[in-house]
């Protein structure tokens, strides 16, 4: 408006100037005249060829003056004549003073739509913000009923009052017509008026509008003008650059000024000083059905369709950082080219009042504007990759989950992947390089998963194997974005930029992409902070030839703008899917509900978790009937238990020996040393040994017996891993042996049988000992000789080359013990001299060895048969015993060792029944509630003691339920933000 009042003013000054001059002197050369002023001198000049061009089509496209009507230009009539000698000042000046006019004016126009064409463009350039609406205030949407802005509109101008300011051409034509009454010379002038169309010409290529004069001059002039032409298109484009820049740092403010509004806001929830109830976000509740997902179905087979974001590109790249800077926090394990990613990383980016992080299965939050909890994070994480890593393995698909909230982050969920290498080094498992491929294409095989590929531009294009990768999952690029980093460095390094321009737009890989961005991830420097780095790729992009030359856009470049994209994708692929995902598992739940009650029809669908409590119940029912066993049970079978791990000893290595003596006084003597050796050395350790095998056997006994229809034989795998960890883990009270020792030495000294009760409870001991010893001899005799004849005929049997060689021993034997039936325990050398030559006289070839074996059975035998007889005769001995054998021919000293024997079993029984259930028994209840907590807490334990058909049935029903509640719940929460 200011240029068109301009021009105006510089129109009427010409006229007056032209009124009031009486004569011009002077002379100037045709040639340096300029065009208006030449046709003023001769319109037949030779060099001088002035044509009336046809109005431009981009004229009445872009300028404003296109809609205004043209006046009809009446021209004067003119003599024709030529002066050379005059000289015309006032002419050429008002010449000029015409020209400076229009130029103004053309400016004016050019200048309105060059300005409204920029404007276009930057509001192309500016993100989509329709889905931030609910960020800024009320207040701004309810602005027209504070401002009258129809009453705004009306003050502006009209396409009527415009018109009213574009020159009259009938006025400029009568102020010609007035210069000749000024000439005073014989020659007359032609001139003509040359109309706005003439002098004003479109300049620029398509998008910009500018004004330039028709000139048919010189070629230097061409030049000039083309020079010009550049100059302007460079300079637009500076000027556009630093527009873009000024509105970019406008809407960072903004969003910076937004961000801590909203902090300010989730706090003021926080603190409960709105009354509302604040509900869970969208992108956590999606979180968590992406979670009970993985844990139903680790392989993310075809039933989880559901969009997340997967990171992949090769080692290296710049995935972890290109993360961080989406997260706004330095929260990943680094590690100058080593493998740090171990294994698969799920980020959930939700927005909240703190910027913090924690782990699903974790309570603990950490502050990541700290130092310390930045470091302690990262610690953690990496603990956690090498604690899933498998021995002899290098990387795992077992995935952490980490939740990321904070002021402004973008919602979405990011799948950080091993990065991709060509060539396996030292130290890492053969099979890594297949193991790291397998894992990223089972994430991308999701055909709703996102793919973000990242490329290192500082390495050659050429040697990219994720790219390969990424194209085979998604050969036509719908749903991968491609992200070029270190683009600073590559700038530096590349020779031809305009190699960078064919990264970033596809062309030097077989991939497609649905994006390309470039990003900056800082200097190298692993302390850099994420704000220091979004600055130095702000100013990198700055004043990077990339944006200046156009091979890049505005919004190809920085992580904000990819962090924006990323996520816009990201909820517009969860919109798509997610309730094609829900009807799935509908379909899942109504065949897994169909199974069941077609199988189990009269059993509740128990998943692994429930089936576990309820063994653990019963297990710890059956650990508290231990303390319901009776006493006497308890005694009994101690004693039984006792008796059978020492008999041997007592029989062997106490009662033999002291029976080859010649007396009773060297029996006892023999018998009481013995014992005290004994005692001291392996009866207490026996003794508790025996209680602790009782006290398993009982336990199992109580695990293991068939409770009837009540039975579940599913919980019998369960039951025996924890009675066996439960044993193992139990040790007796090392103070109960010596304690036990001194009650087993006192009871073994006394040797005073009260009444006859006793004696006959002695010898009947006694008799069922040398029995069952007398028949275990019988049993090693027949293995040693072989079948008697009775056998033989009627089994037919026949005895081998050995045992009839034992035979004939044992019958020569046999013979010695007749004629003297109080020998030795031992045969003399001279003896076996003579076996065995008569055994040679009747052809039998036998070695002195044998013949010692085969005399240790037979005199054993001998010699039980003879202890039973005797104690068949102390049987009535109790009277002689009183009176301690005085007088009498019988001595029953043996009947007074099994008498002690059977005492010391009796006390230790009731004294190891005392350390059973007054403290063994509840310490093993102890170990055992210990074990099952341990079991409740290892998902891997109860997966494998808790199988079967129906286990996993029931596993799938809950998942399935579970993930479609989460889901519904999920997308009524997505259709009420829409």
């Amino acid at each position: 408006m200011w240029r068109l009042r301009r021009a105006a003013v510089a129109c009427e000054v010409c006229q007056s100037l032209v009124k009031h001059s009486s004569g011009i002197k002077g002379s100037l050369p045709l040639q340096k005249l300029h065009l208006v002023s030449r046709s003023i001198y001769h319109s037949h000049h030779p060099t001088l060829k002035l044509q009336r061009p046809q109005f431009r089509t981009s004229f009445h496209q872009f300028s404003s003056l296109a809609n205004l009507p043209l006046r009809k230009l009446k021209l004067s009539p003119m003599k024709y004549g030529y002066q050379p000698r005059r000289h015309f000042w006032p002419a050429r000046l008002a010449a000029r003073l015409l020209k400076l006019r229009y130029l103004i004016l053309g400016s004016a126009v050019g200048g309105g739509y060059t300005a409204k064409k920029t404007f276009d463009q930057w509001k192309d350039l500016i993100p989509d913000l329709s889905d931030y609406k609910w960020i800024v205030p009320d207040i701004v949407w309810e602005i027209d009923e504070y401002i009258d802005l129809e009453k705004i509109r009306k003050a502006l101008p009209n396409s009527d009052d415009l018109a009213k300011l574009t020159p009259d051409f009938d006025k400029i034509v009568e102020s010609l017509s007035l210069l000749k009454d000024f000439f005073t010379t014989g020659h007359k002038l032609v001139s003509e008026v040359i109309g706005a169309s003439d002098l004003l010409l479109l300049l620029g290529s398509p998008g910009e509008t500018a004004f330039r004069a028709t000139d048919h001059g010189s070629e230097s002039d061409k030049h000039y003008r083309k020079v010009t032409d550049k100059e302007k298109i460079d300079q637009l484009q500076e000027e556009l650059l630093h527009t873009q820049l000024k509105y970019q740092r406008i809407l960072e403010r903004l969003e910076k000024e937004n961000k801590e509004l909203r902090k300010l806001v989730l706090q003021k929830d926080d603190k409960g000083i709105h009354q509302r109830k604040l509900k869970k976000s969208l992108i956590d509740m999606y979180s968590e059905v992406l979670d009970v997902l993985s844990d139903y179905d680790a392989s993310y087979n075809t039933q989880d369709h559901l969009p997340r974001v997967v990171v992949v590109g090769d080692q290296s790249a710049g995935k972890t950082s290109v993360l961080e800077m989406i997260a706004q926090a330095r929260i990943f394990p680094r590690g100058s080219g080593e493998m740090m990613t171990r294994s698969p990383v799920k980020v959930t980016l939700s927005e909240g009042p703190h910027h913090v992080a924690l782990f699903k299965d974790s309570s603990r939050e950490f502050d990541l504007t700290k130092e310390e909890d930045l470091a302690a994070l990262r610690h953690e994480i990496e603990l956690r990759m090498r604690k899933n890593v498998k021995e002899g393995c290098t990387v795992s698909p077992e995935t952490i989950s980490l939740n990321v909230k904070g002021p402004g982050l973008q919602r979405m969920v990011l799948v950080d992947l091993p990065g991709v290498i060509n060539t396996v080094t030292s130290g890492m498992a053969p099979d890594t390089k297949e193991t790291i491929f397998s894992i990223s294409k089972a994430y991308m095989q999701n055909p709703n998963a996102i793919i973000l590929c990242i490329q290192d531009g500082s390495v050659d294009a050429e040697r990219s194997i994720v790219t390969d990768l990424v194209s085979q999952m998604d050969p036509h690029g719908r749903r991968t974005i491609f992200v070029l980093t270190k683009v600073d460095l590559a700038e530096k390094n590349v020779a031809s930029p305009s190699r960078i321009q064919q990264i970033i737009e596809g062309k030097l890989f077989p991939m497609k992409a649905l994006g390309y961005f470039a990003v900056v991830t800082g200097k190298g420097n692993s302390s850099e902070s994420i704000e220091a780095i979004r600055e130095y790729e702000e100013e990198f992009f700055q004043n990077s030839k990339l944006l200046k030359t156009s091979m890049l856009k505005a919004h190809q470049v920085t992580t904000r703008n990819l962090s924006l994209a990323v996520s816009d994708c990201f909820w517009k692929m969860v919109r798509e899917s997610v309730e094609q995902q829900a009807d799935s598992f509908k379909a899942t739940r109504f065949n897994l509900e169909t199974e069941w009650k077609n199988n189990y029809p009269r059993l509740r669908e128990l998943d692994r978790n429930e089936l576990f409590e309820k063994a653990k119940n019963e297990i710890l029912d059956e650990v508290i009937s231990l303390s319901q066993v009776t006493p006497k049970h308890w005694e009994e079978i101690l004693q039984q238990s006792l008796w059978e791990r020492v008999s041997t000893h007592v029989i062997e290595n106490i009662y033999l020996p002291a029976a080859q003596t010649m007396n009773s006084g060297t029996f006892n003597t023999t018998v009481d040393i013995k014992l005290k050796q004994w005692t001291d050395k392996q009866l207490p350790n026996k003794a508790v040994e025996v209680a602790w095998e009782t006290l398993q056997e009982e336990f199992s006994r109580f695990m293991t017996e068939p409770k009837g229809k009540e039975h579940d034989d599913i919980f019998d795998k369960l039951k025996e891993a924890v009675k066996e960890e439960s044993i193992k883990r139990h040790k007796w009270n090392d103070f109960a042996e010596d304690s036990l020792r001194v009650i087993q030495h006192n009871a073994l000294e006394d040797r005073s049988i009260s009444d006859k009760q006793q004696w006959d409870a002695a010898i009947y001991f006694m008799e069922e000992a040398l029995q069952a010893r007398l028949k275990d001899t019988e049993n090693a005799i027949e293995n040693m000789i072989g079948p008697d004849w009775k056998k033989r005929w009627l089994y037919w049997k026949n005895r081998t080359q050995e045992q009839f060689v034992h035979n004939e021993t044992k019958n020569e034997l046999e013979k010695m013990l007749k004629c003297n039936e109080e020998h030795p325990a031992y045969l003399a050398s001279d003896e076996i001299t003579t076996v065995r030559k008569n055994l040679e006289s009747r052809g039998v070839e036998v070695d002195p060895s044998l013949i010692k074996d085969t005399w240790h059975q037979v005199y054993r035998r001998h010699f039980l048969k003879t202890a039973l007889n005797h104690c068949n005769l102390c049987r009535r001995g109790f009277y002689y015993y009183q009176r301690h054998f005085v007088d009498s021919e019988l001595e029953c000293n043996d009947v007074v060792l099994f008498w002690r024997i059977q005492r010391m079993l009796a006390i230790t029984a009731n004294t190891l029944r005392q350390q059973l259930t007054n403290t063994e028994v509840r310490r093993l209840e102890k170990n055992v509630k210990e074990v099952l907590e341990d079991f409740a807490e290892d998902g891997e334990k109860k997966v494998k003691l808790l199988t079967g058909k129906r286990v996993q049935l029931a596993e799938d029903l809950k998942k399935v339920r579970e993930i479609q509640e989460k889901l519904d719940a999920f997308i009524e929460a997505l259709h009420q933000e829409k």
